[in-house]
């Protein structure tokens, strides 16, 4: 346990240096980018993981230090719901709503594609 423990914290604090780079990196107007683009990226990334850890047989551990701990720190509901809600107190009523609907679309899509992407290989 104590393992899985520390696999999940190691890689969630590379999750979390990648996302505040990305964020640092990626400028952003009144329509949260830097947010935007690291769920997609996250969401196509473990759905690729998934699939390959199903058709692979990866590890447990693998895929906690992977999704649970890279992916779960790199991705952010939380900033993505503070920035809606920041977004509607601004009066930005239609961006808010076009914000939050183009990401949970968005997301879902790239977690598919990710996912199909990862079936379709020939894995050795």
């Amino acid at each position: 346990m104590l393992q899985q423990v520390a696999l999940v914290a190691f890689g969630g604090a590379i999750g979390a240096v990648l996302r505040y780079g990305a964020g640092n990196i990626i400028e952003s107007g009144d329509f949260p980018t830097s947010t935007f683009l690291v769920n997609i990226v996250g969401s196509f990334t473990l759905g690729l993981l998934t699939i390959l850890a199903i058709k692979q047989g990866y590890s447990d551990d693998l895929l906690l230090f992977f999704g649970v701990g890279i992916l779960g720190s790199f991705t952010t509901m939380s900033t993505f719901s503070v920035e809606t809600i920041s977004l509607l107190r601004d009066d930005n009523l239609m961006l808010a709503l076009g914000y939050a609907t183009l990401s949970f679309f968005t997301c879902i899509l790239f977690a598919f594609f990710g996912y199909e992407l990862g079936d379709r290989l020939e894995m050795g």
